[in-house]
């Protein structure tokens, strides 16, 4: 078993109610749910795989790929829906080439919608890592995309 798993396990007492706490801190350590840690955590803490599968997927938390260098997040609030989200998305997936819910074969891109930014004033938005981009057209979202593979900025 490797050192990061042992560290993670060695905070736990291998009881069935601290599965939800394992698999919340093996994601922040690994950046998702390895298939093996998986099988490594319902041996942990002596369940059967299928019931660590079963709470993984039932919380919408939880990941089972890695997230790519670039994470970007669309927005799907009610402000983001009603000025465009919907178009927003479908641009992006044509961009970056994936879909939601994907990450790209090279670990470049991962794309998924959420609930709200938080930045309805900003409406539509999305957040690419740590960075929230506003009032997105498909302009706008070309410069995030397009310009930056290229290595040139932003417009101002």
């Amino acid at each position: 078993m490797e050192e990061r798993l042992k560290k993670i396990f060695s905070s736990y007492t291998g009881k069935q109610h601290e599965l939800i706490p394992i698999l919340q801190h093996t994601q922040n350590e690994y950046g998702y749910l390895p298939e093996n840690i998986m099988l490594d955590i319902a041996g942990f803490i002596r369940v059967p795989e299928s019931r660590v599968y079963s709470v993984a997927t039932f919380y919408g938390q939880f990941r089972f790929t890695p997230k790519g260098k670039k994470h970007v997040m669309v927005c799907r609030g009610t402000a983001c829906h009603v000025r465009g989200a919907p178009r927003i998305l479908e641009e992006t997936e044509k961009l970056i080439g994936i879909k939601e819910g994907e990450t790209s074969p090279d670990l470049e891109y991962s794309l998924e919608t959420v609930a709200c930014i938080g930045a309805c004033g900003l409406a539509p938005n999305m957040m690419v890592n740590d960075v929230t981009h506003g009032r997105l057209t498909n302009k706008k979202i070309h410069a995030i995309f397009v310009r930056k593979e290229k290595g040139e900025s932003d417009e101002k």
